[in-house]
């Protein structure tokens, strides 16, 4: 034991003395911090990006198109084609035409000209505003009162509540938990990828370099791999764990200074809601989008604030350690056989499939975290510790939970017990050609 002590004591302290090592180890949560904050200012952009010059033949939409955040129209009178020939000396950026025959032929086309791409928001806000003044227009033109369907408008808040065996109910949190479970299995599918694949190359440059002749001369082939395996996953652990704490402390330093504003808008936002849906037409538009945008997504931090996230960084790290030894196994197996990194390619590929398969299976399982593929992909050894992952904060039984643990631990035993006889044979294997077939025979050599 004292010997493998050493080896992953040697593994551990070289690795984490690299720069790159402590690059990363700061450079990752400042990332994470500087993704959120950007997306937090960009919510929070006011700036007037589009001016839209309204030709409009029907007369039905003059001056009755609300702006937004970052679009305004103008109505002056022009024709057509007066208006394409001045639309490069002046500022507008679009030209929306509606012909005179809108409101009588659903076919009829609402034109939008351009001098650069408005994009999608534009094109779909256009479109809701003048459906929607289409629809009243029309219900008044049939004496029907636009306001009494207006009014009968009402918001609804739908809660996901669990009710279990005993009787006892709890309040699920549906949207946060499955992002909070797909970052988790994102995050575990990267890992196993870059820390597995480290321990390859490490197998690999102390067999290129000839050093592992003299390691093995005082310790065992296994108990190299073994101290390798463990050795790398220290350094995955505790580089988790300073991505961990530096993320908090930053997330919560840009949440508590750029969210400030928005937080104290919330609840006069919730309450102006209702009242602009029963004003109508008349009322201000532009705040009705600006509540729908900012209050799903205050609604969502919210969420994510109430989380347990003990359980789920538990669950996490026994996934990440018992899938990284699952896999890293398998990739210290496949170091030990080859000898240069151009004869990885054919047996990286059998390894990661799986992973990739549980990423794809993890979209399908945010869906349907009941149904069989959900089921069977957290528990098969292969795809457990990215699909279970993604199911775990929705609420998965103890039960299967633990079967998953169980399997995994069993599966990784089994490849580290696999991995084993291919190493003792492959670390002093040089200048031959290995393919899957002759990697099987050496599971079966004895000795």
């Amino acid at each position: 034991m004292n010997k493998i002590f050493l080896i992953i004591w040697r593994e551990y302290f070289e690795r984490i003395r690299k720069k790159s090592f402590l690059v990363m180890s700061i450079l990752g949560p400042v990332l994470v911090a500087g993704g959120f904050a950007l997306m937090i200012w960009l919510s929070n952009q006011d700036k007037t990006e589009q001016k839209v010059l309204v030709v409009d033949e029907s007369m039905a939409f003059y001056k009755n198109i609300p702006d937004n955040d970052f679009i305004r129209f103008y109505f002056p009178d022009v024709k057509l084609q007066q208006a394409i020939k001045d639309f490069y000396k002046n500022d507008y950026t679009c030209i929306l035409y509606i012909p005179y025959n809108i409101a009588q032929s659903g076919n009829a086309p609402v034109k939008l000209f351009y001098k650069k791409t408005p994009g999608f928001a534009v094109s779909q806000y256009l479109r809701d505003v003048m459906e929607r003044k289409l629809y009243e227009f029309k219900l008044a033109a049939n004496n029907i009162n636009p306001d009494v369907i207006r009014n009968a408008r009402q918001s609804i808040h739908v809660v996901n509540e669990k009710i279990y065996e005993n009787g006892d109910s709890k309040e699920s949190k549906t949207d946060a938990m499955s992002f909070i479970g797909f970052a988790c299995g994102v995050l575990i599918f990267v890992f196993l990828t870059i820390y597995g694949a480290q321990v390859m190359r490490s197998v690999m440059e102390e067999k290129t370099n000839r050093v592992v002749e003299i390691i093995v001369s005082s310790v065992r082939p296994f108990q190299l791999m073994i101290g390798k395996i463990i050795g790398i996953a220290l350094v995955g652990v505790t580089q988790f764990a300073i991505w961990l704490i530096l993320s908090s402390v930053l997330t919560t330093a840009v949440s508590a200074t750029l969210l400030k504003k928005i937080t104290a808008d919330a609840n006069k936002q919730i309450e102006q809601k209702e009242i602009i849906y029963k004003q109508g037409s008349n009322t201000n538009i532009k705040e009705l989008q600006k509540a729908d945008s900012r209050l799903e997504a205050i609604e969502i931090i919210n969420d994510l604030k109430g989380l347990d996230f003990t359980e789920i960084i538990l669950c996490f790290f026994i996934y990440f350690v018992g899938g990284y030894l699952f896999y890293s196994a398998l990739f210290a197996a496949i170091g030990s056989a080859i000898d240069s990194e151009s004869d990885t390619q054919q047996f990286i590929m059998p390894i990661t499939l799986p992973l990739v398969v549980a990423y794809m299976m993890s979209i399908s399982v945010m869906q349907n975290p009941e149904g069989s593929i959900a089921f069977w992909g957290s528990m098969i050894p292969f795809t457990s510790p990215v699909v279970m992952l993604v199911r775990l904060p929705l609420g998965v039984p103890l039960w299967q939970v633990c079967t998953s643990v169980v399997l995994l631990i069993a599966g990784f035993i089994l490849t580290t017990w696999l991995a084993g006889r291919i190493y003792r044979t492959g670390i002093l294997m040089y200048g031959k050609k290995v393919s899957w077939k002759e990697m099987i025979k050496w599971i079966s050599y004895k000795g």
